[in-house]
């Protein structure tokens, strides 16, 4: 019971005296500091990216629907087009004036019902290029993300077990006070690891979700156009 008892407070003293996050930094071997800094970079620039990315998509959702009150309010889309405010990053902005441009500029030169359809065609097919482009800026940086995500827990396992075996070689003693340091150390790494791989990866299916709402609400919206160039076709032709 003595025994027990004082390995208890050996190891209570240990962990109150050298167990806390900058002694165990401090303490590390370079492997290990090595990974707990590339893991706290990780962190940084992941929180950056969501913080960046959570930002601007609810920007462009309030925009866009400001952007399809205004549209569907706006009674001719000619006159809305003469009067959008092309300035900007608006992705529903880009998608409208992009097919605009192409409308006006082949209208005039197609008189026939069959380049009729063709017209149509080719309205809906820059406009989809354009919703690529936009979703594809969306999308930036979010493969960090998952890249964080998968790897950063086996880079916290990798600073463990270089830890733990640092720890058992460089102990002559292999007794409680002598090596639960040294363990703690590897198990930090760890458990930073999982601290940084949370976060990304619950991020990164967050956004993965919000983007990809939002590209069936530019798909939608394209549709909608396309329905709107086939009813002016066919009262030109008429």
């Amino acid at each position: 019971m003595i025994g027990t008892e004082n390995l208890a407070t050996t190891a209570m003293n240990i962990t109150s005296n050298n167990l806390s996050v900058i002694n165990l930094f401090i303490q590390a071997t370079w492997a290990v500091k090595s990974i707990i800094i590339l893991l706290v970079i990780c962190s940084f620039w992941s929180w950056t990216i969501m913080f960046a990315k959570f930002t601007l998509i609810g920007k462009l959702k309030r925009r866009a629907d400001k952007f399809e009150d205004a549209f569907w309010n706006c009674g001719s889309i000619d006159i809305f087009f003469d009067n959008i405010n092309t300035r900007g990053d608006d992705p529903f902005v880009a998608v409208f004036t992009t097919g605009m441009r192409e409308w006006r500029r082949a209208k005039s030169k197609v008189k026939t019902a069959i380049s009729g359809i063709s017209l149509e065609d080719r309205v809906i097919r820059v406009m989809r290029v354009t919703v690529g482009r936009e979703i594809a800026y969306l999308e930036q940086h979010l493969g960090f993300l998952a890249t964080v995500g998968s790897t950063a827990p086996f880079i916290g396992l990798f600073g463990t077990v270089w830890g733990i075996m640092h720890t058992i070689g460089a102990t002559q003693n292999f007794d409680l006070a002598s090596v639960i340091p040294g363990i703690a150390e590897a198990l930090f790494s760890t458990a930073l690891g999982l601290v940084v791989t949370i976060p990304a990866v619950v991020a990164y299916n967050k956004l993965t979700n919000e983007i990809n709402r939002y590209q069936e609400r530019l798909d939608s919206f394209v549709d909608e156009f396309s329905a709107i160039i086939a009813r002016q076709i066919e009262d030109t032709e008429v």
